[in-house]
């Protein structure tokens, strides 16, 4: 009899109760894989718990990043407890303690990591009499995109192609999906990342400050120019000039754009003589700039300047998959900055798995934060969500008029799991877009299934 029977606990109802601890519980074997995770990791990670079981440990480090320092090879080769703070990728910074398990012959058997957030300084264990090991590293850390979809790794593979080219590169994508976030990782992932990132919103200047503002002035160039100024051209030197929403660019100011881009050089307001430019070109716009230069909205030969590599960011509503990883994200990211720990009940990410996203990545942000800052209660239920939500998610169709309530419901869940099937195809992916469990979607899908197929 084992002490959990002992003591009237069966493994099933030991696990359960893990799964219920504020902290991280992951449990690995003697070589690098993961026996057991509880349900914290998935504010910490945005996977569910059961796509975390069974990922190979380096294929979590390499190609998710999903701590920037990891603690388990230190563990591994010293045989020691470790002890460390670190950020994942949804933003947080925890606190890991890993402490080996070693068999009769001294070798490690099992490693237990316990991971902790919201911690302070001063709340860090004393760990003296585990002997544990203080690792320490460099915690510069470039900025990232959180993602878990195919389409945005395409993404990111190409900004990682173009990082350290000279060449401009233009950034398409609607509004709210990231492209500024795209342009800083573009920078910070080349060769110029040490020199200045400097952002050009050509929306918010006004066409006759736009010259001076781009490539400044010398002293007396007009009224008011009471001293020599240098402009954003200036400013960044030796990094890069980001130019966001390039399509609001008076067409005047285009033209002393295009051979400021093509010459690399610029002349401030007032100046005789040209000065030459070292920047990188980036250029954003959610507008379609190639039937804009089609129709003479902008121009042509900048378009084709500037349109040396394009990237397109797709909409949030055709990578369903970055939903969940997002979602956590803004809550891990919110509750900090409001001090306050929330999470959304599964009909919750059900609705918003559901909903269109006009407004992208930044209206998903925006939400959780309003749902952060309004909601009084720990779970985020579907009461708590504004009714501007409802009116942009497509309606349940072909539901019962008529009938009990337990009929009206299961026609409607019927309905969405069949859907989402048809949709996505494995378990894995209708559960993500349902807010449920993969055992339960899978569970579902084949109930409905073949009610379907018996008819």
């Amino acid at each position: 009899m084992t002490k959990t029977e002992h003591f009237g606990l069966d493994f099933e109802t030991f696990a359960r109760l893990i799964d219920n601890m504020h902290d991280e519980v992951i449990i690995y074997d003697n070589n690098y894989r993961m026996l057991y995770v509880n349900k914290a990791c998935e504010r910490h990670y945005g996977f569910t718990q059961e796509e975390m079981v069974g990922l190979p440990f380096w294929e979590i480090i390499e190609k998710h990043s999903a701590w920037n320092r990891p603690a388990l090879p230190t563990v591994y080769e010293h045989k020691r407890p470790v002890k460390q703070e670190q950020k994942t990728y949804l933003g947080l910074d925890v606190l890991t303690i890993a402490i080996p398990i070693l068999d009769r012959e001294g070798e490690v058997k099992y490693v237990v990591l316990s991971i902790r957030d919201n911690f302070h300084k001063g709340q860090i264990p004393n760990l003296d009499e585990l002997d544990a090991e203080q690792v320490v590293f460099d915690d510069s850390r470039p900025e990232d995109l959180i993602y878990h979809s195919s389409a945005m790794e395409n993404v990111m593979q190409s900004a990682r192609k173009v990082a350290n080219l000279s060449s401009p590169c233009l950034l398409l994508g609607e509004s709210g999906c990231g492209k500024s976030l795209l342009a800083k990782f573009i920078h910070t992932n080349g060769n110029r990342k040490e020199k200045p990132f400097v952002v050009v919103n050509c929306a918010a200047i006004p066409e006759q400050l736009f010259e001076s503002e781009l490539f400044g002035h010398v002293q007396g160039a007009f009224s008011g120019a009471t001293h020599a100024r240098g402009g954003l051209f200036a400013k960044a030197k030796g990094g890069t000039l980001f130019l966001d929403e390039i399509s609001e660019l008076p067409l005047p100011m285009q033209a002393k754009l295009l051979h400021a881009v093509q010459e690399m050089e610029y002349r401030p307001v007032g100046c005789s003589q040209t000065v030459k430019a070292d920047v990188r070109i980036l250029a954003a716009s959610n507008r379609k700039l190639e039937r804009m230069a089609a129709n003479g909205a902008f121009r042509q030969d900048l378009f084709f300047r500037l349109n040396v590599f394009d990237i397109t960011i797709p909409p949030l509503r055709e990578r369903r998959d970055d939903l969940i990883p997002l979602l956590s994200y803004f809550l891990n990211h919110y509750g900090k900055k409001h001090h306050a720990a929330k999470h959304l009940c599964p009909e919750v990410q059900s609705v918003l798995c559901q909903h269109s996203w006009p407004g992208n990545v930044r209206e998903l942000a925006h939400l959780v934060e309003r749902l952060m800052v309004t909601t009084d209660a720990e779970t985020i239920t579907i009461d708590h969500l504004p009714t501007t939500l409802y009116q942009t998610t497509p309606p349940i169709t072909n539901t019962p008029s008529f009938g009990s309530l337990d009929t009206a419901m299961t026609a409607v869940e019927r309905k969405l799991v069949l859907d989402s099937h048809d949709k996505h195809g494995s378990t894995r992916k209708v559960a993500v877009a349902l807010g449920i469990s993969q055992s339960r979607a899978s569970r579902l899908i084949r109930k409905y299934t073949s009610e379907t197929e018996s008819l």
